[in-house]
C-alpha cells in the first residue's frame, strides 16, 4: 500500500495571534481579572496565527452549540471536499476510482455524516464504503491511515480515501475560564486534509505503509479529551500530556522500530503531530532526534496551529512535498484521547 497524495484546504479566513488575543482580551476583560496570564499563555504556544471557520466577528452571534453545530457541517463539508478533490487530482485519479472513505473529526457532530454529504456534492460511486470515525482527537490522523492500510491489505487493487476536518475554533467555550480553555484558545486553529491511499497491484508515487502499531495506556481517560454537555464540548487538557510522551513514546517507537530491524536513527522522515511546543519537545527529548528532524511539525505549529487530527496529516503533506531520496524509512506519529499512540512506518521507494 502506498500513500499516493495528500490535499488540505483552510479557511480563508486567517487572523494572526496578536489579533486573535485582542479580542480575547475585550471577549474576557470583565470576568477575567489576570489578563497578563492570557497573553502569555497565548504568546507560549508559539502560534503565528490560525485560520477560523468563520469571520472572527460571527462568533459572538453563536448563541447555541445547535448554532455551532450548523456552522460546523457547513464548512466542514466546503473544506473537506475541496480537501478530497485536491489529494485525488495529485494522486491522478478520479472521484469514481475511489473504493471506501474513511473520514475523522472530533469537532462537531453530523448524521448523515460528512462523508455521506460528500457523496451526493463530490458525486462518488454509491458503491464506496464509508467509515465515519469520531472519538480519536489528535491521533486520528496517524490512525486513519494506519486503518486504511489495513483495508488495502485486503482489497490490493482498490483506492482509499482518509479525510479529516476539524473546526476547533467552534468548539470553544466562552464561558469557561479554565487554563485548559485559555491553552485552546491560543493553540487550536481549523482546517481539512485528506490522504489518498492505493492498494498495492495499483502503481503509484509515494512512500509504502509498512506496518503500524497502536498503543493505548490504561486508566488515562482523564488527560485529552472533552466533557460533553449542553453547551457543546468542553476541553479536557492535562498538564500530563508532555509526561506522556516522555514515559511511552521512546519505548514503544524502540520497540516498533526493531521489530523491522530498525532503530531510531534510520528514520528520516519524522511526520509528527504537533501537539504543542511543549508535548514537541518532550518527543525531541525522549527520542534524542537532531535539532530540524521535527521541523515539519514546528512549521505547522507556527503556520496554523494545532488542528488536531488534520495537523499530522499537513506534515504528511509536507513530506511528500519534499521526499527524502528512495530507499528511506519515515515514521508517522500520534497522541491522543484514550490515551494512545498511533505510529506508521513508511518507506520511500521507486515505482
Amino acid at each position: 500500500m502506498r500513500i499516493a497524495a495528500v490535499g488540505s484546504a483552510l479557511p480563508d479566513h486567517f487572523y494572526d495571534q496578536e489579533t486573535l488575543l485582542a479580542a480575547f482580551r475585550e471577549q474576557w476583560a470583565e470576568r477575567y481579572y489576570n489578563l497578563g496570564r492570557l497573553e502569555k499563555i497565548h504568546r507560549n504556544v508559539l502560534v503565528g496565527g490560525r485560520h477560523l471557520a468563520l469571520p472572527l466577528e460571527e462568533y459572538s452571534k453563536i448563541e447555541t452549540w445547535g448554532d455551532a453545530n450548523d456552522h460546523w457541517i457547513r464548512v466542514a463539508e466546503e473544506l473537506g471536499g475541496k480537501a478530497v478533490l485536491t489529494a485525488l487530482d495529485r494522486a491522478g485519479l478520479g472521484v469514481d476510482e475511489v473504493d471506501t472513505f474513511y473520514f475523522t473529526t472530533v469537532t462537531g457532530i453530523a448524521t448523515p455524516s460528512i462523508d455521506a454529504r460528500l457523496m451526493n456534492r463530490l458525486s462518488l460511486p454509491s458503491r464506496v464504503k464509508r467509515v465515519p470515525i469520531f472519538g480519536l482527537g489528535c491521533l486520528a490522523g496517524a490512525a486513519g491511515i494506519a486503518r486504511a492500510a489495513d483495508y488495502l491489505l485486503g482489497h490490493p487493487s482498490e483506492v482509499a480515501v482518509l479525510l479529516s476536518v476539524e473546526l476547533c475554533s467552534l468548539t470553544l467555550q466562552r464561558d469557561d475560564l479554565s487554563v485548559e480553555n485559555l491553552i485552546g484558545s491560543g493553540l487550536f486553529g481549523d482546517g481539512a486534509a485528506a490522504a489518498v491511499l492505493v492498494g498495492e497491484q495499483r502503481p503509484s508515487q509515494g512512500p509504502k505503509v509498512v506496518d503500524s502499531r497502536s498503543s493505548f495506556y490504561p486508566d488515562t481517560e482523564r488527560v485529552m479529551g472533552w466533557d460533553v454537555s449542553e453547551r457543546g464540548f468542553k476541553i479536557v487538557l492535562s498538564a500530563e500530556v508532555p509526561e506522556m510522551v516522555r514515559r511511552y513514546l521512546r519505548r514503544d517507537v524502540d520497540a516498533f522500530l526493531s521489530e523491522h530491524g530498525l532503530v531510531r536513527d534510520d528514520i528520516a522522515a519524522w511526520i509528527s503531530h504537533p501537539g504543542g511546543p511543549r508535548v514537541l519537545e518532550a518527543m525531541q527529548d525522549a527520542l534524542e532526534l537532531p535539532e530540524d528532524a521535527l521541523e515539519g511539525a514546528w512549521r505547522t505549529l507556527r503556520e496554523v496551529g494545532n488542528l488536531s487530527s488534520t495537523s499530522v496529516l499537513l506534515v504528511l503533506e509536507g513530506a511528500l512535498g519534499s521526499p527524502p531520496p528512495p530507499g528511506s524509512w519515515g515514521l508517522m506519529s500520534a497522541m491522543g484521547p484514550g490515551f494512545c499512540s498511533e505510529l506508521v512506518l513508511l518507506k520511500w521507494e521507486d515505482e
